[in-house]
């Protein structure tokens, strides 16, 4: 345990006071995730579930890294509502696409279908 203040907290995520109680609380459904990283590092784990499938991994990847979708999109160079819908377990329908989610995750090419 950290033991350690809220505003303390806070300013090691770059975030208020309330921003954190509001986290703790309940009172926000989630961070944003462009706050993501930095509440991993402060953890120094992972809360999330291990990814089991393609699309849990891309959410996953976005989430570390704390992209929104268009971000993750542009990143990979793929329009935005074509990274939704492989977030959503849609199947990856052209080779390209495969080989460049496989090299973003880190995975043979021949996982990704």
């Amino acid at each position: 345990m950290l033991k350690m203040t809220k505003r303390q907290a806070a300013a090691r995520l770059g975030v208020g006071p309330e921003t954190v109680r509001h986290w703790e609380s309940g009172e926000t459904n989630s961070p944003p995730v462009e706050r993501i990283p930095a509440i991993l590092e402060f953890l120094d784990y992972d809360p999330f579930p291990k990814p089991k499938s393609v699309a849990e991994q891309l959410l996953a990847k976005r989430r570390t890294m704390g992209w929104s979708i268009r971000e993750a999109a542009t990143e990979l160079g793929v329009d935005a509502s074509t990274w939704r819908d492989w977030e959503h377990g849609k199947t990856i329908l052209y080779r390209t696409h495969r080989v460049l989610v496989a090299r973003l995750l880190r995975l043979p090419e021949g996982v990704v279908d």
